[in-house]
């Protein structure tokens, strides 16, 4: 696996003229990328862990490097000032300094409040490894184009992802005790040390219990109403909750595609955890992956190009369903359907490339060695087909 990571030429470029913001889940590599990647990119770099006392004490009393440097800051959000102290840095120095700023996803939060620092930073969330990433592929992303779809296999590379996830540490060491005990204590961390900080969640048993729940509920369209019942809160109550995971990175959200050419649905989300290696059944796990894999692609695209890119699934009142369609500009660009094994085409396929007059449709199965057009749809391994993204 290569340590390069795909953000970097972004951030060095975007380093020339702005701040970057790091933001993502917790272990995800944010302060690897900035301090051990990205800052041998540039000259000269200093690093700063707002939890490490004398680093701490430098922040508060403006103690910088006298000479040009990429200054990076870990943590720092939890410095109740640190929002004016970045912006006067960067103000009075930019010039001279370039700045980084990472932490855990409560940077995420805090940058969505009322933003001071708005037009001087760029801002990345950092996604778990994917195949092309542990690959090194150098893809060519031409939206509404079909697919640079190259020969390569990747077997070996994707069940090892397939199995450990996409965090670097658990996808280096390959340990299935260690895997283990890395999801008790993550979700452990989650709650008592991130949550807590930020959020005054009275019933946080009840929220844990959430949590526990939620790896059953990837794949389907998401019942509040039906969570409420099971864990004897309120509509609200879970609502908020399932905001504040989201926020934390611990799960996203994929919305129906919504057309009246289908018919489609309006509403009832679809949800994916971050980390899929916590999904037990490989069938859902496997849907997850992909889901992952296109939920990177698609903000990747969003962010660094601007492209008004989304991923969402397909659904209509009559229970037709595809697992996920990417648009640009509200515009199909390619729909993919997630099946384990199947190599029969779903008879939904045709039905949606039909109505919205969707220009490339593709089954993505398990099974490596498998590249075929069939009734207008390209049955492909996953394998091959992930290495094609981001």
């Amino acid at each position: 696996m290569q340590k390069e990571r795909y953000l970097t030429k972004n951030i060095v470029e975007d380093l020339q003229s702005k701040m970057v913001f790091i933001g993502g889940a917790r272990q995800v590599g944010k302060t690897t990328l900035a301090k051990e990647i990205v800052a041998k990119e540039l000259n000269n770099s200093q690093y700063f862990n707002w939890d490490y006392p004398p680093d701490r004490k430098k922040i508060k009393a403006l103690e910088l490097p006298g000479e040009d440097s990429l200054l990076i800051f870990d943590e720092i959000h939890k410095y109740n000032k640190w929002k004016t102290t970045i912006k006067g840095i960067y103000d009075v120095h930019k010039d001279k300094y370039k700045i980084i700023v990472t932490g855990s996803a409560k940077m995420n939060i805090f940058r969505k409040g009322g933003d001071s620092l708005q037009g001087r930073y760029h801002y990345y969330n950092l996604h778990p490894f994917s195949l092309s990433e542990m690959t090194n592929a150098k893809n060519v992303i031409i939206p509404m184009s079909e697919l640079s779809i190259n020969t390569q296999n990747n077997i070996e590379s994707f069940e090892s992802l397939f199995k450990f996830g996409g965090f670097p540490e658990m996808l280096l060491k390959e340990s299935t005790r260690g895997l283990r005990r890395w999801h008790n204590e993550k979700l452990e961390r989650l709650f008592r040390e991130d949550i807590r900080d930020v959020e005054n969640i009275r019933d946080i048993g009840s929220m844990k219990l959430l949590g526990d729940m939620l790896p059953n509920k990837v794949g389907s369209p998401l019942s509040i109403n039906s969570i409420r019942e099971d864990l004897e809160v309120s509509h609200r109550a879970v609502t908020n909750w399932l905001d504040i995971l989201e926020l934390f990175y611990y799960h996203f959200r994929i919305f129906p595609f919504h057309s009246n050419k289908i018919r489609s649905l309006k509403k009832d989300a679809k949800l994916y955890l971050t980390d899929w290696s916590e999904i037990e059944d490989e069938g859902i796990r496997f849907e997850n992956l992909i889901a992952s894999h296109l939920f990177k692609f698609v903000e990747y695209i969003k962010q660094s190009e601007g492209d008004k890119i989304s991923l969402n699934y397909l659904r209509n009142v009559d229970k037709k369903e595809i697992d996920f369609l990417v648009s640009v500009d509200n515009k199909p660009w390619f729909a993919v359907e997630a099946k384990h094994s199947d190599t029969n085409v779903s008879a939904n396929m045709n039905y949606f490339k039909e109505r919205l007059n969707i220009p490339f449709v593709y089954q993505v199965i398990r099974k490596s060695n498998v590249d075929i057009l069939k009734d207008n749809v390209r049955i492909i391994s996953a394998d091959k087909f992930l290495n094609n993204l981001i």
